[in-house]
């Protein structure tokens, strides 16, 4: 079994298609469970964002799972096969989990280094696991992932050296002056409206008012931050009121119109897809500062030194993964080497006892140490050594040369797996290099 994952995020795809493919949370169980419905995955969750959305999933075989998958984002998005290809990436097995690791590292965001992403990538375990759709392969993946996140937080600067997406807009919005004596309007209360809510208050804007369909969420959210709160319906009436406006809802349909805007206004738009009509940015005084304009001002801004050390903890992180990986997938092959060892000691014990049943039992016992001692010791550097073989990298399989050796056999192998015991996790695609679509990886 592997690790596949297929995804389309702002590295390979401008807005325009990524709003296509966007997700709300019912959208995130459907593709969850179509993921599923593949013969070939075992497990499935999905990773998604305003600027990626990501199949991760365990698979029995490479082709006939990456078509599958691909294909349901081709038609997430409506469009042409020939218009979405291009723009997929796939990972697969050893590339996967270093893409994953860097995903929740932060060293794949828009705004490098963000922590943002860290939430969202213990959001995809958590839908997942109330699916029913995450079992052992990604649940430790996973896991381990976010592990790897805290740490680079916790072992570099990378937070305070690269801004969050909301940071990172407003500074290129309106400068570094920052939001004192401004009136701000946050529309939405999700994750990301909560995100932009904080940040307001840390940027001390004098009055935050969030917008939202549901009131009460908006009341929950605003109460947080002695801001105000009001029903999407009064959205003109706060925007009229505002001198910055953050729209963070997502919608199907655009919530701020050009007739909505009366005045001069600093307005990001963090929503995917958009929540503002682009025309609004055509009008005299308007800044309108969405997720493609800040992809282009992000661009090759990186902490240099702090991204460096990061990038360091991930590799350090995939290696020992991967080596742990390998290592676990013999243990099967072992077990049950030790357990048809016992089963010839019992045989020929049980032979010694039919040939010599006068034995006593103080000569039998001494008996029956010596022989188990002599298969312990004729097995433990074998299966030592086999353990640290797989532990590198090669096309080897160790556990396959240790069956094929002495002549295991498979079902005995598979019933220990069953048992609970890691499976083989050897690649069976060539290379086992992260595979593209279109060119892309």
């Amino acid at each position: 079994m592997s690790v596949l994952v297929v995804g389309i995020s702002h590295n390979t795809a401008p807005v325009s298609l990524l709003e296509q493919v966007a997700l709300d949370p019912g959208s995130a169980q459907k593709l969850v469970a179509a993921a599923l419905g593949n013969e070939h995955v075992t497990e499935a969750t999905v990773i998604s964002t305003c600027n990626r959305i990501e199949i991760y999933t365990e698979v029995d075989r490479f082709h006939g799972s990456v078509e599958s998958l691909s294909r349901l984002l081709v038609e997430r998005s409506g469009a042409d096969v020939e218009a979405v290809l291009p723009h997929l990436y796939v990972h697969y097995d050893d590339g996967a989990v270093s893409h994953l690791f860097q995903v929740a590292a932060g060293l794949d965001s828009m705004a490098v280094g963000e922590g943002q992403i860290l939430g969202q990538t213990r959001e995809a375990l958590r839908l997942g696991q109330e699916l029913g759709a995450v079992g052992p392969a990604l649940n430790t993946l996973f896991q381990q992932a976010l592990r790897v996140g805290k740490r680079t937080r916790a072992e570099t600067d990378i937070d305070r050296a690269a801004p969050t997406l909301v940071t990172a807009a407003l500074r290129h919005a309106i400068g570094e002056d920052g939001l004192a004596g401004k009136r701000v309007v946050v529309v939405g209360a999700g994750a990301m409206a909560g995100l932009a809510t904080a940040t307001a208050h840390r940027l001390d804007a004098d009055e935050i008012t969030v917008v939202n369909r549901t009131l009460a969420r908006a009341e929950s959210l605003a109460g947080e931050y002695d801001g105000a709160a009001a029903p999407l319906d009064e959205l003109a009436d706060r925007i009229a009121e505002a001198d910055v406006v953050i729209t963070c809802a997502g919608a199907r349909g655009v919530l701020v119109t050009p007739e909505m805007v009366t005045g001069p206004l600093v307005i990001v738009d963090l929503a995917l897809p958009h929540d503002v009509a682009p025309a609004v940015g055509d009008l005299p005084g308007v800044t309108l500062v969405g997720l493609s304009q800040l992809a282009e001002a992000l661009h090759g801004t990186d902490a240099a030194e702090e991204v460096a050390a990061v990038r360091g903890i991930v590799a350090q992180e995939v290696a020992a993964f991967l080596t742990a990986r390998r290592q676990a997938s013999v243990t099967p092959t072992v077990v049950a080497l030790r357990s048809m060892a016992t089963e010839v000691v019992d045989a020929e014990l049980a032979r010694l006892d039919h040939r010599l049943p006068d034995l006593d039992a103080k000569t039998r016992a001494e008996v029956m140490q010596t022989v188990r001692r002599v298969a312990d010791k004729l097995l433990h550097e074998p299966t030592v050594r086999v353990r640290e073989l797989a532990g590198g990298q090669g096309a080897i399989s160790y556990e396959r040369a240790l069956a094929e050796l002495f002549a295991l056999d498979p079902e005995a192998v598979s019933a220990v797996t069953r048992a609970g015991v890691p499976g083989d996790a050897t690649r069976t695609d060539p290379g086992g290099e992260p595979r593209s679509l279109g060119g892309r990886s």
